[in-house]
C-alpha cells in the first residue's frame, strides 16, 4: 500500500513539474514584454500586440496583489499614460474618498500646491508616496492649457472616510441660505464624525439615515428653482451628502460586501457624469478589481466585488488587469506583546511553494503581460485553469504570521495579468527605514 501510496504522489509531482515547464515555455512564447517599469517610458511591445479585449474595452481596472509595491505603482502609472494617450480616456478612479477629490483637482489643473501638500489629501497613507505623487504631477502637467473636457480629472469612489463633508454641506446651506434646520445639520456634523466600532451591534445607522433623506429632498426640491449657474454646485452636495449616507450605513453594517457595491455605484455614476466617452480608469487593490468576487478562505460563497459588479454591468466592456510578483521587499504592520506597534520591512527571497508566482518567475522576462483569453486557448491552458496560491495583503501589510496565501484562479478573475520578478517598497511609504 505504501508503495502505492508513493508511485501516486511521484506521478503527481511529476505531472505538476511537466504541467509548470510547459506554461513556462508557452509565456516565454506568447506573453508580451514590458520593457521596465519606469513610469515615463513607452508601452512599445504591447502597443504593438495590444489583446483585442483590451483595445475594446472602455473602463480598465488595474490592481495590486498588495498595496506596496513600487513597481506596481509604477506600471500602473505607465498603462493610464499610455491610455490617456492613445485612448482618449480622461478620468482617474481612485480607492479612496470623495473627499479626496477638491484638492487633488484644484492641484492638477493649475491650483497652487506641492508634493507635501497634496499628499494630505489622501485618507489611503499607501497613496502618500513619490510614486502616486509623480503620476499626479504629470496629470497636472498634461492639463496644462487644455480646456476643462480635455482635462484629467480625479475622483475617489471609496466610503471609508469622510471628513469635513459635514463643513461642505452646512457651507452649501448657508451659503444659499436653504431651509436646512439646525438640528438636521446637527446629525449631519454626527454622521461625518462617527467611528466605525467593529465589535459593537448598534442601530445608530436606522436612526439617522432617514433624517440624512430629509436634507436630500430639501436640498432637490431647492434644486428645482434655482439658477443654471449654481446647478454645479448642487450636484456636488448632494453627492457629498450621498457619501455621508453610504458612510453612516457602513458604520452600523460594514461589510467588504456593502463597501464595495458603492464603490461600483459611485464608479459607475463617475463614469456616466464625468466622462465624455465612457472611459475610465480604476486603481484599486486586486480584491477590488477582479471579477470573480471575494472568494477568500472563510467565505462559504463568492461575494460580489467592485470588480463582479463592473463586469456584470459593462460586459466586455470592463477590462481587468491583475498583478502578482516573485521576490522583493515588502512591510508590514507587527502587534506583538512585547513591543510597540510598528511597520517592519520583510524579504521574500524566493515565491512560496505552490503559488502562481513560483512558476511565472521562472519565464525570461522581468515584467510581462499576460492576455488570459490568448492563455485559455494555448497548449498550456491547464496550467491556467487550475486553482493555486497567491499573496494577498491588504491594509495592514504583509505579514508572514498571518494567512497571506489565498487559493485563486487567475484565469476567472482577470482578463490580464502582469507579473513582475521583483518588487520593492514605494518611496516614502509608511515603512520604518
Amino acid at each position: 500500500m505504501r508503495k502505492f501510496v508513493l508511485v501516486i504522489i511521484y506521478f503527481v509531482i511529476f505531472q505538476t513539474y511537466a504541467q509548470d515547464k510547459k506554461a513556462v515555455s508557452w509565456i516565454n512564447e506568447n506573453a508580451i514584454k514590458i520593457e521596465d517599469a519606469n513610469p515615463d517610458t513607452n508601452l512599445t511591445i504591447f502597443n504593438n500586440n495590444i489583446p483585442q479585449k483590451f483595445l475594446n474595452a472602455k473602463v480598465f481596472g488595474f490592481g495590486e496583489t498588495t498595496h506596496q509595491g513600487k513597481e506596481f505603482f509604477d506600471l500602473k502609472a505607465k498603462f493610464f499614460k499610455y491610455l490617456v494617450l492613445n485612448e482618449g480616456v480622461k478620468v482617474f478612479i481612485m480607492e479612496d474618498s470623495y473627499t479626496s477629490e477638491a484638492g487633488i483637482n484644484e492641484w492638477i489643473t493649475g491650483g497652487k500646491g506641492n508634493a507635501e501638500t497634496i499628499v494630505r489629501n489622501f485618507s489611503i497613507g499607501f497613496w502618500s508616496c513619490k510614486e502616486v505623487v509623480s503620476l499626479l504631477q504629470w496629470m497636472r502637467n498634461y492639463n496644462l492649457g487644455k480646456s476643462k473636457n480635455e482635462q484629467i480629472q480625479f475622483y475617489g469612489m471609496d466610503i471609508q472616510n469622510v471628513k469635513n463633508l459635514d463643513q461642505e454641506i452646512r457651507g452649501f446651506v448657508k451659503k444659499y441660505n436653504l431651509p436646512v434646520s439646525e438640528e438636521l445639520l446637527l446629525v449631519v456634523d454626527n454622521c461625518a464624525e462617527k467611528k466605525v466600532d467593529y465589535n459593537v451591534s448598534t442601530d445608530w445607522a436606522d436612526i439617522q439615515l432617514p433624517k440624512l433623506s430629509q436634507i436630500e429632498s430639501i436640498l432637490l426640491d431647492s434644486k428645482k428653482s434655482s439658477t443654471t449657474e449654481i446647478i454645479d454646485e448642487y450636484n456636488s452636495t448632494l453627492r457629498a451628502l450621498n457619501y455621508l449616507s453610504q458612510y453612516t450605513y457602513y458604520v452600523q453594517n460594514y461589510s467588504g460586501k456593502f463597501r464595495d457595491l458603492k464603490m461600483f455605484e459611485n464608479a459607475k455614476w463617475i463614469v456616466e457624469n464625468k466622462t465624455t466617452n465612457g472611459k475610465a480608469f480604476i486603481w484599486a487593490h486586486n480584491a477590488h478589481i477582479d471579477f470573480k468576487g471575494f472568494n477568500n478562505p472563510g467565505r462559504r460563497n463568492s461575494v460580489n466585488n467592485l470588480g463582479k459588479h463592473l463586469k456584470e454591468y459593462y460586459k466586455n466592456d470592463y477590462y481587468s488587469v491583475g498583478f502578482d510578483f516573485g521576490t522583493g521587499t515588502q512591510a508590514g504592520y507587527f502587534s506583538d506583546k512585547d513591543e510597540k506597534p510598528s511597520w517592519k520591512k520583510i524579504e521574500l527571497n524566493k515565491p512560496y511553494a505552490n503559488t502562481y508566482a513560483e512558476t511565472f518567475i521562472e519565464a525570461k522576462d522581468e515584467i510581462y503581460f499576460i492576455d488570459m483569453s490568448k492563455a485559455l486557448n494555448g497548449s498550456s491552458s491547464d496550467f491556467f485553469r487550475k486553482s493555486s496560491k497567491q499573496i494577498f495583503a491588504g491594509g495592514g501589510g504583509f505579514n508572514p504570521k498571518k494567512n497571506h496565501l489565498h487559493k485563486k484562479n487567475l484565469s476567472e478573475m482577470f482578463d490580464g495579468l502582469i507579473f513582475v520578478k521583483n518588487i520593492t517598497l514605494p518611496t516614502n511609504n509608511l515603512v520604518a527605514q
